[in-house]
């Protein structure tokens, strides 16, 4: 019995539905428990060899899991008088008497200018959640609450701790409503492409189950195992299922009606479309699963724990599209096409529309098109010119203004830019006062606090005059390592907000130089395995670099001059090039492999023509699905998802329109059986195969 008659035998088909059923039901139990493992802790995703991440650890004895809540209080009449300064005092007390403050406060400092008054608040960071600590968001809440009461007073909460309340509060509720915005994505679209009130129903299931199963399946790795699991990989998972196993189910859903006019019993039509687009459904899932855990060889965390816990949720989608979606089919019949069923022996509907245009086009000058279509690709990639993701400063990480935001531009003005973001030095206890010495000689550094020695340690503070996670603050931290690494046994290493963010930044340049040609050789392989050639694989892989290069070449023009961000995470072209890269060879897969099959019959440029114009409307179709689930990322209040929902939601249509349909298929047809080179359907054929014709006289038949 073959493994694609399982999903659709008359008996087997209640198994695998018994099956699934048990499957969600345990499923629910954990899934539900996903936010529980969702860690956001500074420390989670550095190397665990970068210097911050070692000076986190040594700083625990010092400070333990604490976060600070910088207070500015403003007077916007003039300068700050008695009274708002016996205001602020009494406030550092019933800061101080908080849940979840711990001391010592330092303040309240009047500004040099006197117009403004900063406390420090030293809040407990312990716990997790999927926006971050509950302790600092229930802190930096009720010192707002406080401040409310001070009408005559303009008054923020920042700092580090303000910022993660304000991630936490953007982030309030997200999860449920990117979920249901997806879902009404995937439902207009897949109504509209099926044209009925029914079919849509059955892929939706399916993929809704895969995401539950996939979410129980990543905690019970983050929670028995050694995955980490950070915030952000919720919003994308949700996105990436939903897309990929839409995909799945359009192209094998589309197999499927094309059997059900040839075969009279369903159970055989399914079998049939199982077995004829099964290899190319798994071979795009494959594809995108090894490019995700391609990440494991990441050095930062973050990256290193999204690629497998990503590859967990593709697996789902695929497992559930090649075994629920065809039980549930078979079950429920021919029916589910209504009002246009799929009748046994009714002709195929004639394969007449842009399509058919677009390959006439093509075979009359594939060379030029090629070549012409290459250099739109080549001219919308000139917007990388000048575009660096390098920096992103937490006041430009959001959409909108929150308070945070607020409150450091008051405080640039009023105090040193970096003060509610100190470095931290720690060394070894005997050299004290020679690395005192060496953080106040330090060029970008105003201030530095006492030592504090305790258990063979020294803890120090320097506080910055530039502005936090600014290029002027990342070359200080560069200075101060310098300055007191050069003490003879102190063994010192600096850490702090820009200290992480500095080494964060050199990660992830590092991930993207090793994952970017790992990403490519893994897919080129795939490719030719599942092609059995040499130049298919590398001509299918030059089309994706080139459409991934345009497609991020618009997406930053569109960043900086449309949406006006002020710079990209580090990560995030790492994170579009896979994305991208996978999902653009999927749909390569599907035209390819209907062009392999189609190209043994009729020769490869007649092939060529024919899979375009049979997987045309269904690649449309899931370039369209996935395509609308990644822009919901863009309704996100934080750049870096509108970033990666733009790019790669447009990227997707790009591949789809003019990538897959103009570039690949010119370059198919213009090559001709050269394509699939050293393989049998390379050889020379008969005089009489349509092969040996000239494209133009191939065109005119």
């Amino acid at each position: 019995m073959r493994v694609t008659a399982i999903p659709s035998g008359r008996r087997a088909k209640w198994a695998v539905l018994a099956f699934w059923i048990g499957l969600l039901a345990v499923a629910s139990v954990f899934s539900g428990k996903f936010d529980s493992v969702v860690k956001n802790e500074v420390g989670t995703f550095l190397p665990s060899n970068a210097e911050s991440t070692q000076a986190i650890e040594l700083a625990k004895k010092f400070t333990p899991d604490i976060s600070s809540a910088v207070v500015i209080y403003e007077r916007a009449d003039g300068d700050i008088t008695a009274d708002d300064r016996a205001v602020a005092k009494a406030d550092a007390g019933r800061f101080a008497q908080l849940k979840h403050v711990t001391a010592p406060l330092v303040g309240p400092v009047v500004a040099k200018d006197g117009r403004a008054i900063e406390i420090v608040v030293p809040v407990k960071a312990g716990g997790s959640g999927q926006t971050g600590s509950s302790e600092i968001e229930a802190a930096v809440k009720e010192m707002r609450s406080i401040l409310d009461s001070h009408p005559t007073l303009t008054t923020h909460v920042t700092g580090p701790a303000g910022y993660a309340a304000d991630q936490a509060d953007a982030f309030a509720g997200a999860d449920k409503a990117l979920l249901l915005l997806t879902v009404a994505i995937v439902f207009v679209i897949l109504l509209l492409t099926y044209r009925s009130p029914v079919l849509w129903i059955a892929p939706l299931i399916c993929v809704g189950v895969a995401l539950f199963v996939a979410q129980a399946a990543i905690y019970l790795f983050a929670r028995y195992g050694s995955l980490t699991v950070k915030g952000d990989t919720q919003f994308i998972l949700t996105v990436l299922v939903f897309g990929a196993g839409t995909d799945y189910a359009l192209l094998l859903i589309a197999r499927y009606r094309e059997e059900l006019r040839r075969h009279e019993d369903r159970h055989e039509a399914m079998a049939v479309a199982l077995r004829r687009s099964g290899s190319a459904i798994v071979a795009s899932a494959v594809t995108l699963m090894l490019s995700l855990l391609c990440f494991l060889a990441a050095d930062l965390n973050s990256t290193k724990s999204l690629g497998p816990a990503l590859a967990i949720g593709v697996a789902s989608a695929l497992v559930a599209m090649v075994t629920l979606l065809p039980a549930l089919l078979v079950i429920l019949g021919r029916w589910m096409f209504w009002p246009v069923r799929p009748t046994f022996g009714s002709p195929q509907p004639p394969q007449r529309g842009p399509w058919e245009w677009i390959g006439s086009v093509v075979s009359r000058r594939p060379r030029a098109t090629w070549i012409g279509s290459s250099a739109v690709l080549g001219v919308l990639a000139l917007g990388l010119i000048g575009f660096t993701a390098d920096n992103m400063q937490m006041k430009d990480s959001f959409t909108s203004t929150p308070e945070a935001v607020t409150g450091e531009q008051a405080m640039a003005v009023h105090f040193p830019a970096g003060g509610g973001d100190p470095a931290q030095i720690i060394g070894a206890a005997g050299a004290a006062g020679p690395l005192r010495s060496a953080v106040a000689a330090t060029p970008g550094i105003t201030d530095v606090t006492q030592p504090v020695v305790k258990d063979g340690h020294v803890y120090l503070e320097g506080t910055l005059t530039a502005a936090s996670n600014s290029k002027a603050a990342f070359a200080t931290v560069d200075r101060l390592r310098d300055a007191v690494h050069a003490v003879p046994g102190a063994e010192a290493k600096v850490g702090g907000g820009n200290a992480v963010n500095l080494d964060y930044k050199r990660a992830a340049q590092h991930d993207r130089t090793l994952l970017v040609p790992l990403v490519l050789i893994v897919v080129g392989l795939i490719i030719g395995a599942l092609l059995r050639a040499v130049v298919a694989p590398l001509v299918l892989l030059a089309t994706v670099v080139l459409s991934f290069a345009a497609a991020l070449g618009v997406s930053a023009l569109t960043f900086r001059h449309i949406f006006g961000f002020a710079g990209a995470d580090p990560a995030i072209p790492l994170w579009i090039f896979v994305f991208l890269i996978a999902l653009g060879v999927d749909y390569n897969i599907f035209l390819m492999t209907r062009v392999h099959e189609e190209s043994k019959a009729h020769g490869t440029r007649r092939g060529a023509l024919r899979g375009l114009n049979a997987t045309g409307g269904v690649i449309t179709s899931a370039g369209i699905v996935l395509a609308g689930t990644f822009a919901a990322l863009a309704t996100l209040p934080l750049v870096f998802a509108a970033q990666i929902g733009f790019a790669v939601a447009f990227g997707v249509l790009l591949d789809t329109f003019l990538v897959r349909s103009v570039l690949v298929t010119a370059l198919t047809y213009d090559l001709g059986r050269r394509m699939w080179w050293p393989s049998a359907l390379s050889r020379a054929e008969t005089a009489s195969d349509p092969e040996e014709l000239a494209p133009q006289a191939l065109a005119q038949r």
